[in-house]
């Protein structure tokens, strides 16, 4: 009776101490083929939308990766799958596409879940799909944003057909526009892009990840072609 009551006891203190640890991190630290940190690189398991993006230091954290995951990340136009195998922590050299070094470091480990103060997250953070801009009736992406996205504000100037955009939050340089990305590609307007085109659309407060040029915040497209060829 004795022994059964104390294995009852040992149940329940592993379940109150798994309950009390809550996600379990996982620390990375990303490094290029130079030798220095790899910063504004997407890293994911299994939802591209579900991500974790790399700090200025080349940090990123991840929440309840599996030892059988798959990391995937993206990194200078190229996709990299790098398998977790066990490993509760990572540390990454990107040599090449052929060359890549991966090890486990305690280290990493050992910040918990204070490593990294951006983890997992959704765009910055309003990600919209076509459907969903398609739904709204009109006919361009910056028309069936206006009113989706806290903070984003779309005026049209009806005399000239063009748009004036800014991001409430982004720190402003020059103008108040925002960056244009599509498919990786920087561009100068997304007006003429068909709605039934697009595979979804991340508007980000922080685009620090584009440098300078990103101070007025981004909006990012990504075309149902791009998602065909396996980029993310």
């Amino acid at each position: 009776m004795k022994r059964f009551l104390g294995l009852i006891s040992m149940v329940l203190m592993a379940f109150a101490a798994s309950a009390q640890e809550g996600p379990v991190p996982f620390n990375g630290l990303l490094l290029g083929h130079d030798g220095k940190p790899a910063r504004g690189v997407r890293v994911y398991v299994s939802k591209p939308d579900k991500y974790a993006q790399t700090d200025r230091k080349g940090r990123f954290g991840l929440t309840n990766v599996q030892p059988s995951d798959t990391l995937h990340i993206r990194y200078e136009k190229r996709d990299y799958l790098i398998p977790v195998s066990g490993k509760r922590s990572m540390k990454i050299r990107i040599y090449d596409v052929d060359k890549i070094e991966s090890e486990e470091s305690q280290s990493l480990l050992d910040y918990g879940m204070g490593y990294v103060g951006q983890r997992e997250y959704v765009g910055y953070n309003s990600r919209i799909t076509g459907e969903e801009l398609m739904a709204t009736g009109c006919t361009d992406i910056l028309s069936a944003l206006s009113g989706m996205v806290p903070g984003l504000s779309v005026t049209e100037d009806f005399e000239t057909g063009t748009y004036q955009v800014t991001i409430r939050g982004a720190s402003y340089h020059e103008n108040s526009a925002p960056l244009y990305i599509v498919d990786d590609l920087e561009v100068k307007s997304i007006d003429q892009i068909p709605l039934n085109q697009v595979a979804y659309v991340v508007v980000m407060k922080d685009a620090t990840m584009y440098g300078v040029r990103g101070g007025n915040g981004a909006i990012v497209v990504r075309r149902k072609s791009a998602e065909t060829h396996g980029k993310f």
